[in-house]
């Protein structure tokens, strides 16, 4: 669920605004986006992922954190890297890498088992 605008880091583009399905934000009195709707957040992680200045952060819960958690605390997850790290694991962003390179699962074929029956190698199990 959305639990963080940094307004240090936004620069009021309003992406977030348009790519949120549920519309949770409005557009704030100093063009910096309000969290209007939190509960209406579905944890989709788009507005995240598209935010160009890794100024937003949701938690991976289904409801909001408790007051005073470190999840909805900006300095806590500023330091722990957190604002903009699903961006990061999709690679979106100049210099990054996507995730899909820490993927193994091309190792493997039928049942497990490496090498030839593998999906896409054209041999048949």
């Amino acid at each position: 669920m959305i639990e963080i605008v940094s307004k240090d880091r936004c620069v009021s583009c309003d992406v977030c605004i348009r790519v949120c399905p549920m519309n949770v934000f409005d557009r704030g009195a100093d063009g910096i986006p309000v969290i209007s709707r939190q509960v209406d957040c579905q944890s989709c992680f788009l507005c995240e992922a598209y935010c160009p200045t890794d100024a937003l952060y949701v938690a991976p819960f289904d409801h909001p954190v408790p007051a005073g958690s470190d999840q909805a605390d900006e300095q806590a997850q500023i330091a722990a890297g957190a604002l903009g790290s699903y961006r990061a694991v999709l690679g979106w962003g100049r210099g990054r890498r996507n995730g899909s390179r820490l993927d193994q699962n091309h190792l493997f074929g039928v049942n497990g088992v490496g090498g030839a029956g593998g999906p896409g190698s054209g041999v048949r199990p």
